[in-house]
């Protein structure tokens, strides 16, 4: 079986890449494109690095199964289905979901650190870095935390100015004018989403 093609998108908390990539799997099928979420390969809480006020720091590359995700994309790479437990973070109010994800002609690898680690970056055949601005971000941030996890305001801001802010600026942006496709969400996604839909169609026309 041939590799399948693998795309890598990054982007910076609040950048709209949950949404993005919503918006760009509702264009293929399960047997087109695979999407393989960093997310959910972040280690147990009791294994995550706290700073030095004593606050988890879930930023980290460290703080993700560096081995196991790399396993993962190229097993499924190579035409193996994986299986994972979806990441719930730390949410005790939503039932983790078992995941299974099969092999596609196209597969997605999403996350914040799939650049800054070598052995990913190196297998992608096409890479998107999604950007905004960044108080936009920051208050998309707030809005999501507060919702969807809980968060306080003033949790959210501690951790975007000493977790979120400083790991962007080291393990993500450096990457950022390497990539193929930079696409500005400051106001919309759509132009972006559209040359990428574009260029996967192509490739699976030629497939």
């Amino acid at each position: 079986m041939q590799r399948s093609h693998i795309v890598g998108i990054a982007g910076g908390s609040g950048s709209g890449k949950t949404t993005f990539l919503t918006k760009l799997m509702a264009h293929f099928g399960p047997d087109e494109v695979a999407l393989v979420s960093q997310d959910n390969y972040y280690r147990p809480k009791n294994q995550q690095q706290a700073d030095a006020n004593g606050v988890i720091n879930f930023d980290m590359p460290t703080s993700i199964d560096r081995d196991h995700f790399y396993t993962d994309m190229m097993a499924l790479a190579s035409g193996d289905a994986i299986e994972k437990l979806e990441y719930n973070f730390n949410n005790p109010a939503k039932e983790p979901q078992h995941i299974i994800i099969h092999p596609a002609p196209v597969i997605i690898i999403e996350g914040l650190f799939i650049f800054w680690y070598e052995e990913i970056r190196q297998h992608l055949d096409y890479s998107v870095y999604i950007d905004a601005d960044r108080e936009e971000r920051l208050r998309r941030r707030i809005q999501r935390d507060q919702l969807e996890r809980g968060y306080g305001e003033t949790e959210v801001r501690y951790q975007w100015e000493h977790h979120v802010r400083p790991a962007e600026a080291l393990y993500l942006e450096p990457y950022k004018n390497q990539c193929d496709l930079l696409v500005d969400n400051s106001h919309s996604m759509e132009d972006g989403l559209t040359r990428l839909v574009e260029l996967i169609k192509t490739y699976l026309s030629a497939t």
